[in-house]
């Protein structure tokens, strides 16, 4: 499907989790381990945070594969960020096109998704006409993953994203199911508003693409302090991926199924995900 990463902490080089571990994400785009296709090469998008006063965050996309864009490389190095997203994208189907590459922007909220929307085709109308009118101007892609964004920001993502999302799942199980589609939903998501960053992992059939996360910086830091030293992570540093980034014993716990974490500086919490009716 797609490989991504998000970071919360101190500001640090986009390219320090984007290029240089052993396993970046980069290096994903080509040999992903835990992916459902070895090559993400779909285009890509990075998603970052930083600017001044009420800025909204900064996105750059392409539709060329991640590992061959000179100008990705060039940002990754100069740009630093407290807190950024970056994907790499395998279609499940919808067009090769800058504007169906995560992650989705609107207003201060990035969206970037790994899954699908099982029989989307079946379905799209349904939960298109779910969206509310005044935000349904803002959409410019053709994949599921921004209707399913659209659809959280219709159920209240700004206010509580937890029960956004959850309501957005189970509108699409609801719909899904309403069209004989068995198992409607795949997702391994993040989004974030620039002071918080959210993930989820839920599958319809509870069997969940691959999502984990890092442990305590600080505590890592004295068993791999070579690595900690290279890579500036603050102690507060949090990073989710889809696949882990390096082989090191206790760096990466995964997050369990039908779960959702919440990351800001200082703060990661685990708590149990599941849909909810939309209301």
């Amino acid at each position: 499907m797609c490989r991504w990463l998000a970071y919360c902490g101190a500001p640090i080089a986009l390219e320090k989790l984007l290029y240089e571990p052993e396993h970046s994400l980069i290096d994903q785009s080509l040999h992903a381990r835990y992916g459902k296709e070895t090559v993400n090469g779909d285009g890509f998008g990075v998603g970052y945070y930083g600017g001044d006063g009420d800025a909204p965050p900064a996105v750059f996309k392409d539709t060329k594969p991640a590992w061959g864009d000179r100008n990705l490389r060039e940002l990754a190095r100069h740009v630093r960020s407290p807190l950024f997203m970056a994907h790499v994208r395998a279609s499940s189907g919808t067009a090769i096109q800058q504007t169906n590459c995560h992650p989705f922007r609107h207003g201060p909220w990035l969206w970037m998704h790994n899954g699908a929307i099982s029989g989307f085709g079946r379905v799209k109308r349904d939960l298109v006409m779910a969206i509310a009118p005044d935000l349904f101007p803002a959409i410019e892609g053709s994949t599921d993953s921004e209707v399913m964004f659209f659809l959280a920001l219709t159920f209240g993502l700004p206010e509580d994203p937890p029960g956004a999302v959850e309501r957005m799942a189970g509108l699409v199980e609801r719909t899904g199911r309403r069209h004989d589609v068995e198992h409607p939903l795949q997702m391994s998501l993040a989004t974030s508003n620039g002071e918080r960053l959210w993930s989820f992992r839920y599958s319809s059939d509870h069997r969940s693409r691959s999502l984990f996360h890092s442990g305590s910086t600080q505590a890592l830091r004295h068993l791999h302090p070579e690595v900690f030293e290279s890579v500036e992570l603050s102690d507060d540093a949090r990073v989710v991926v889809s696949e882990p980034l390096r082989d090191l014993p206790g760096l990466w716990l995964k997050v369990p199924e039908s779960t959702y974490t919440v990351v800001e500086p200082g703060v990661f919490e685990m708590h149990p995900f599941s849909p909810a009716a939309p209301g």
